[in-house]
C-alpha cells in the first residue's frame, strides 16, 4: 500500500514538472503544444516570387500572414509615399501583389496574426501592442546601436526562422549578442 502512494505521488510530481512549466511560459509557445498546434511556422512562408522580387528588394518580404487583409490593402494604395519612399510599382503587378497579399492576410488564413491587430489595420506589424509586449524586454540599445539590426522592423536580423514563417523565440539569435532568451 505505501509503495502504492509512493509510485502515485511521484507520477503526480512528474506530471507537474511536465505540465506546469507548459501554463508559467509567456509566450504561450508550450500551451499551443497542448492546444495541438505547431510551434514553428507561425505563418506561412513567402511564396511568391513577383513579390519577394518588387518588396523583398529593399526589405524583408514580410509574409502575408503578419498582418490583416485590411493594412495590406492600405499599405499596396499608398506606395507612392511608402514610409517616405515612393515604392510605386506597374499597375498590374501592384494588382497582383495585393490579390496575393490579401489572399494570404492574417484574418483570411486565421493566423495567430490577426487577434494581433484586434480589428485594426496597422501600417506596420511594430505597432500591434501583441508585437509590443512581445519585444518589450529588448533594450532599445540593442536594436538601435546595433548595425546589423537597427530597429524592430528588421525580422530576419535576429529571427533565424523568418524567412520561413517561424518567429519561435527559440530561434531568435540577436547579432552580436546571440542566443536571447526571455
Amino acid at each position: 500500500m505505501k509503495l502504492r502512494i509512493v509510485f502515485q505521488s511521484l507520477l503526480v510530481l512528474l506530471l507537474m514538472a511536465v505540465v506546469i512549466p507548459c501554463f508559467a511560459d509567456d509566450d504561450d509557445h508550450s500551451w499551443r503544444f497542448w492546444k495541438g498546434e505547431r510551434s514553428h511556422g507561425d505563418v506561412a512562408a513567402v511564396n511568391n516570387t513577383l513579390y519577394k522580387k518588387e518588396c523583398g528588394e529593399c526589405h524583408f518580404a514580410y509574409q502575408p500572414g503578419l498582418l490583416p487583409s485590411a493594412s495590406w490593402q492600405k499599405i499596396m494604395t499608398g506606395l507612392n509615399n511608402h514610409f517616405g519612399d515612393n515604392a510605386e510599382l506597374d499597375p498590374e503587378d501592384a494588382k497582383s501583389i495585393l490579390s496575393y497579399l490579401q489572399l494570404n492576410a492574417a484574418d483570411v488564413v486565421g493566423s495567430k496574426f490577426a487577434g494581433w491587430a484586434r480589428g485594426t489595420a496597422p501600417l506596420r506589424i511594430t505597432e500591434m501592442s501583441k508585437f509590443r509586449h512581445e519585444h518589450d524586454e529588448l533594450p532599445r540599445a540593442i536594436l538601435s546601436k546595433n548595425s546589423q539590426v537597427k530597429s524592430l522592423s528588421n525580422c530576419i536580423a535576429c529571427h533565424t526562422g523568418a524567412d520561413a514563417g517561424s518567429f519561435d523565440e527559440n530561434q531568435i539569435k540577436i547579432p552580436g549578442i546571440g542566443r536571447w532568451d526571455d
